[in-house]
């Protein structure tokens, strides 16, 4: 169980079976079950139409590049969360959203979804504090560049894979 209390009551939670569900957290003061909360986040292959390329960045002091993220505000949908991230974050304009997939992401208890968002050019550019450096990439120096062994590699690599196709 990831969660050890009641959110609503404060009460110790136990596990108890849940028809077709498996064993669940149970508030035994509530007399409701508790299904686990996480977060939500959103991360984006920023693609270049006009030149072709892929934006990486690196933050908070970290020499590796991966790719603009950020998590999803309450009641925002997930396409507004990546086109207010790439604008917050880089000054940039989505012109065009492609879903990708999902993976749970432990570390931070965040249910990560991945999309490419499409930008006309780079003339908008224009980074805030959240990026200590950023570089364009082709293709395959992205793959190159990305993070290794991270779920931005993951997400990387199994797009360009399926570009491929």
């Amino acid at each position: 169980m990831s969660s050890t209390h009641c959110r609503k009551c404060g009460a110790k939670l136990i596990e108890r079976e849940m028809k077709n569900e498996g064993f669940v957290p149970y508030c035994p003061e509530c007399e409701e079950y508790r299904f686990p909360q996480y977060n939500v986040a959103v991360s984006m292959i920023v693609e270049n139409k006009s030149k072709d390329e892929i934006l990486l960045i690196q933050q908070y002091g970290r020499p590796s590049y991966v790719l603009v993220a950020g998590y999803v505000n309450r009641g925002e949908s997930l396409e507004d969360a990546v086109r207010r991230e790439i604008k917050e974050e880089t000054g940039m304009t989505v012109s065009e959203l492609k879903f990708n997939r999902t993976q749970f992401f432990e570390r931070s208890e965040s249910l990560m979804c991945n999309f490419t968002a499409f930008v006309e050019d780079d003339s908008e550019m224009d980074p805030n504090y959240e990026i200590d450096k950023y570089s364009w990439f082709s293709r395959e120096g992205a793959r190159e560049n990305i993070r290794p062994d991270s779920l931005a590699e993951f997400f990387l690599n199994s797009y360009l894979d399926e570009a491929k196709k």
